[in-house]
């Protein structure tokens, strides 16, 4: 089996290999610098905002985030076709598939400004129970970080070709310098008082530096991949748009899975908006890091697809999904366990009191859901995403009506209580309709619940037996040998149980190499 993953990541299984460590190692350390960003802003704006001047912010960024559900799936479609073109040494074709995605991005950038434009407008309707003296701030700092935030629309086709060349440390860098100048920003802002307004202007210039840095990049580094208008040409561009076509779709789907969230809370529930802001903050993390151990996965899937029988994609999905099941798990068990004390020391005892019922939801909701990501991962990079589709439409559709319809009964706390309804629905629609349509991809499903799922939650026994002493609003801390024995027993677990001898062998192997012992 460990021969079986080297061999499927390319030709020269240990050079393809290796590329894909280095790109999911400049994945992780990107979300090193993001994770920073996203610890000590909250910390820091927690302690120097008022809570509904926070809820305020957070709704800024939240309603201005949303031009970026306008990516259409370009980036993923630029970075599989030059992938595949690149393999083939076809830089004329990187040239034309980076050209069109740029004239699809351009036209969402107008879109994503006429959008901005339309959300602050509505701010007094969407949500009325928001202090009115807030109205006009709020509207200000909409309208500068969505406009940013469409310009970097544009600019994501820059880092795409980076990711298509499978070159991840630059975008690593841009993004970088683009967080480090965002924190940066409104960390002063903040020092000097600036209203919510300049805050979102300082958000602006940050953003728009990191679209900078993107080009820049580019020209620098990977100009040899031709991009401009005039390259063009009606061929590709239909192609793009018809891969595109249903991860747009997808990208709806998303928004009303995990990104209408915070909006229906504040809609229903406003007094609650800061508090469940930073429950969120916790589970993004979690989708940052498996997004960043997975996105190397894309293009590699889209290369050896072209090579590899159905039954050899299968093998190589069911160990992509034991090893985010254990990623998930453990990331997500400390949190849940323990997450009232790791949210007092962060934001502070009023902000854990509240938000720890949010955060557990939240997480359990989305470690569930992500079980099922190495599979959409590879179903996209194989241009299969249509026979996923009804999954996550029905998902999204049951999350939204069900998030508000219990937000009307039970405020904040029925909306994330949705959002676990709608991740148990589509991973079993998966299993039960997706899998089955699959063609190219071809795991028993059984296996890949039995060996990918059930077989790494094993490490999850100790926090279940140990629920009733957790499940409590703070749970006490004082016992320091049995929560010593909790931590000690779910790694041992995890690494005995939840992991093959392959699994292993392969780890150890490469942080052998890594440390330079091999």
């Amino acid at each position: 089996m460990q021969a079986g993953l080297s061999t499927a990541v390319g030709r020269t299984p240990r050079s393809a290999f290796g590329t894909l460590a280095r790109n999911s190692a400049a994945n992780v350390a990107r979300l090193g610098v993001i994770s920073l960003v996203a610890l000590f802003l909250p910390a820091y704006l927690t302690h120097h905002l008022a809570v509904e001047t926070y809820g305020a912010w957070v709704l800024i960024m939240q309603m201005g985030a949303y031009v970026g559900y306008l990516d259409f799936g370009v980036q993923t479609a630029v970075s599989k076709y030059i992938a595949e073109y690149e393999a083939r040494g076809d830089m004329a074709g990187c040239g034309r598939c980076a050209s069109a995605g740029l004239a699809i991005m351009l036209a969402a950038c107008g879109i994503g400004i006429v959008l901005t434009g339309v959300l602050a407008l509505i701010i007094p309707e969407l949500f009325q129970k928001m202090p009115a003296g807030q109205f006009h701030a709020v509207r200000i700092g909409i309208l500068f970080v969505g406009t940013s935030l469409s310009i970097n629309l544009a600019s994501s086709v820059y880092s795409a070709i980076f990711l298509g060349l499978q070159r991840y440390q630059v975008p690593m860098i841009t993004t970088i310098i683009s967080k480090l100048a965002y924190a940066i920003a409104v960390c002063v802002s903040v020092y000097m008082h600036a209203g919510l307004a300049s805050m979102g202007a300082a958000v602006a210039g940050a953003n728009l530096l990191g679209a900078a840095a993107q080009v820049i990049a580019w020209r620098k580094l990977a100009s040899h991949v031709h991009v401009g208008l005039g390259a063009v040409d009606w061929p590709m561009l239909r192609q793009m748009l018809g891969y595109c076509g249903v991860l747009t779709i997808w990208s709806v789907c998303m928004l009303f899975v995990s990104g209408i969230d915070l909006t229906i809370v504040g809609h229903y529930d406003f007094g609650q908006t800061a508090f469940y802001s930073i429950a969120l903050s916790p589970t993004n993390f979690i989708l940052m890091l498996i997004g960043a151990m997975l996105g190397p996965l894309l293009p590699a899937a889209s290369a050896l697809s072209t090579e590899r029988t159905a039954q050899q994609m299968g093998d190589i999905l069911v160990r992509a999904t034991r090893y985010a099941t254990v990623i998930l798990l453990g990331s997500g068990l400390p949190l849940i366990v323990l997450g009232y004390w790791v949210l007092r020391l962060w934001v502070g005892a009023n902000y854990a009191e509240h938000s720890i019922r949010f955060l557990r939801i939240l997480l359990l909701a989305n470690i569930i859901r992500n079980l099922c990501s190495p599979y959409a991962t590879m179903v996209v990079a194989t241009a299969k995403q249509r026979v996923a589709t009804a999954a996550a439409v029905t998902e999204a559709l049951v999350n939204l009506v069900a998030s508000i319809w219990l937000a009307k009964y039970y405020g904040a706390l029925g909306v994330a209580l949705g959002t676990l309804i709608g991740s148990l629905l589509g991973v079993l629609l998966h299993f039960a309709v997706s899998m089955r349509y699959t063609r190219n991809i071809s795991p028993s499903r059984m296996q890949l619940l039995a060996k990918g799922m059930l077989r790494p939650a094993a490490m999850a026994i100790p926090s279940v037996l140990l629920l009733p002493l957790w499940w409590h609003s703070a749970p006490p801390v004082n016992q320091w040998i049995l929560w010593t024995l909790w931590a000690i027993s779910t790694l041992l677990l995890a690494w005995l149980v939840s992991m093959s001898s392959e699994d292993r062998q392969l780890l150890a192997g490469l942080a052998r190499r890594r440390l330079g012992l091999a």
